[in-house]
Order: C-alpha cells, then sequence, then structure tokens
C-alpha cells in the first residue's frame, strides 16, 4: 500500500471549538464547515463541533447531510439560496439562508416558504463581494421585514482586513451606525476578527480556519493562539538517488546540485493535494528532523534535501505538515495559505481518525 496517509483529530478539533466560544462571549458560535469541513469531513466535523450553536455551510446538499446525521441545530447557507425551488428546501430542513440581492428577495415574495425561516441580511461594508449596499439598508430591511414566511432577521456583514493590521474599525463601524436604529441581532466575526476584535462578537460569531488548528495571521502561530492542528499529512521515502554537482533532480531540472548530496523521493505530489507551486525551500520533516523540499512537485512525488539527513532511506518518515511541522509555515513558504492546502486534500489520500 502507497504510504501516504492523512490524520484527523477529534480531539484537536473540538478543543478549537472550546477555544472559539472562549472568544466568542455571549455570542453564539455557527461552526462553519463547508467545503467539506475546510476538507476535514463533515461527518467528523458535525462529531467535533456538536457543542457548536450552529453549523455554516455552503450547498443545500451539506446542509442536508447535516440533518440527515442527526444535527439539529440552525444552519446558515453562507451563499444564500441560488433559485426560487430552493425556498422549499429551507423549509423542509429549517435553514437560515443569506440574502444578499434584490433576485433572492423576489424569489422569497413571489414563492414565500411553506413554513417560516430565519433569514441573514447581509450588506457589503467594503469587501464588495456580496451584500446589499450599506446606504440602502433602511429600504431592504423593511422590505424583508414586510415578506410574509420570515420568522426572524439577523444582520450581517463580512471583513476584508481582520487578519492584516489595517483591522476591522473601517467597516464594522459604519455598519453598526447605520444598523442599530432596527433593533436586530447582527453577526460579522470570522476567525481573525474574533480572536482579535471582541467588539465584532454581536449575536453569532462565524469561526472557519481556526476550527481546524491554522493561524489566520501571518504574524502570529496557531499554537500561540491556543490552537491544536487537526490535520497531519505524513508519508515516507520510496527512493534515495545522489546527485553528482551540477545534475538537476525533477521536471523542469529547476534545481540543480552545488556538490554532491543525496535526494530523498517521497510518495506525495499534487494529486494528494500538495501544492505544485511549492518550489526548493518548502519545509518537510524527515525521521522528525527538518528538511526542504527540492525542485517542482510532481503529480505523485516530491523531493527532499537529505545532505543533513545521512540515516535517511527507503522507507523513513515524512511529514509534510501536521503536529510538529504547522501547516502554516508549509502555506507560507509555498507562497499560499493553509485554507488551501487543507480543502486540497485529495479524495485518494487515506485518512486516519484519532481522538
Amino acid at each position: 500500500m502507497r504510504p501516504i496517509q492523512a490524520r484527523i483529530s477529534i480531539g484537536a478539533m473540538a478543543h478549537n471549538l472550546r477555544v472559539a466560544r472562549s472568544h466568542s462571549g455571549a455570542a453564539r458560535v455557527f461552526a462553519v464547515v463547508k467545503a467539506n469541513a475546510y476538507g476535514h469531513g463533515l461527518s467528523r466535523a458535525r462529531r467535533a463541533f456538536a457543542a457548536a450553536d450552529g453549523f455554516a455551510v455552503l450547498t443545500l446538499e451539506e446542509a442536508a447531510n447535516l440533518r440527515l446525521m442527526g444535527v439539529e441545530q440552525p444552519i446558515m447557507l453562507l451563499e444564500g439560496i441560488f433559485g426560487a425551488d430552493e425556498i422549499a428546501t429551507c423549509a423542509e430542513l429549517d435553514l437560515s439562508p443569506v440574502l444578499h440581492h434584490a433576485g433572492q428577495l423576489d424569489w422569497l415574495e413571489r414563492q414565500p416558504p411553506a413554513r417560516p425561516i430565519r433569514v441573514f441580511l447581509k450588506f457589503d461594508t467594503g469587501m464588495h463581494r456580496l451584500g446589499f449596499p450599506l446606504a440602502e439598508h433602511a429600504g431592504i430591511v423593511a422590505r424583508v421585514r414586510g415578506l410574509s414566511g420570515i420568522a426572524g432577521i439577523t444582520l450581517m456583514t463580512h471583513f476584508a482586513q481582520a487578519d492584516e493590521a489595517t483591522g476591522v474599525a473601517w467597516q464594522l463601524q459604519p455598519f453598526l451606525r447605520e444598523l442599530a436604529s432596527h433593533g436586530l441581532p447582527w453577526s460579522s466575526a470570522n476567525s481573525a476578527a474574533l480572536l482579535r476584535y471582541p467588539e465584532t462578537q454581536g449575536a453569532w460569531t462565524r469561526p472557519g480556519i481556526m476550527l481546524y488548528g491554522a493561524s489566520p495571521y501571518a504574524d502570529v502561530s496557531a499554537a500561540e493562539l491556543g490552537l491544536r492542528p487537526a490535520m497531519s499529512l505524513q508519508s515516507e521515502i520510496i527512493s534515495v538517488q545522489t546527485l553528482q554537482a551540477g545534475e538537476g533532480v525533477g521536471y523542469g531540472q529547476l534545481y540543480r546540485a552545488e556538490r554532491a548530496m543525496r535526494v530523498g523521493v517521497v510518495a506525495c505530489g499534487y494529486a494528494d493535494g500538495y501544492p505544485r507551486h511549492a518550489l526548493t525551500g518548502t519545509p518537510v520533516l524527515v525521521n522528525g528532523r527538518r528538511s526542504q523540499t527540492l525542485g517542482r512537485v510532481s503529480m505523485d512525488m516530491l523531493c527532499v534535501d537529505l545532505s543533513e539527513h545521512p540515516d535517511a532511506e527507503a522507507g523513513s518518515s515524512v511529514e509534510l505538515w501536521g503536529d510538529n511541522l504547522p501547516v502554516d509555515a508549509v502555506a507560507a513558504a509555498a507562497g499560499t495559505n493553509s485554507y488551501e492546502l487543507l480543502c486540497a486534500l485529495a479524495a485518494r489520500v487515506p485518512v486516519e481518525e484519532a481522538e
């Protein structure tokens, strides 16, 4: 059997939810489990986050699966409904769609849900991605309040720079100022805002990446935030090559040896979810000690430097990221973020669960 394997810790995920709850104050917590729980598996997330006050997903299929798994908490649809035909399912499964454009209001007006549903009304405060213009809030809120079949409204926005020095004030202050007169509950905090800006708590927080043990910040590690990595990706060296000075390795020969050296070939590639754009220098652990990738990542293999690992041979263990090598460090070296690495874990990689 090919030696690559992912290990996912239910206990670490549950711990990270407790950290999120400790930062949420009186606010309730939506555990964000879209994209197959950031690659960790929806079923595992449901068990790990059983104590969450609600779940946030992207699609009706994800929401339906959670209901089939026995989830009774509120479920938010982060991009709302994509057509009038989805309104009936929202009522049937008691889902709370995010409303962010006029077409969704038109659908609800023409085809009210058979049972009242709660909705999240999203306003654009500067992200310029989803949401009604904040300047139009009075008319929008009045229109939604006038719709039949609406059991409750929570106001919502999303931050563009909560993980940067710029912060959230430039979005949060107008959001609160403009919408205060409506007297409605609100939600704004993602992981980055929740951990750094307690004033963003509102009625509901929406932690995502932190629940999986990765940091939302470039300058603060997950360990410093009290988070535990939920996923580790491990493999083995399957071949050892010796390069002479001037010889290259891999497609394109992007890395050439400056002197005679040993190179380990690892059973892991971009078809497993490892980033192809991770060039020479991306950290790995060989037999528990630091090394680095060399050259271009292949579909099924990558190469690592064994210059400082004279004991390494075929069968030696390799940690691509996990308990001893933060996924954030790998992502930073590869020019991406931990979200992409975790979500990209391929279906062909065997997964072992741990408590």
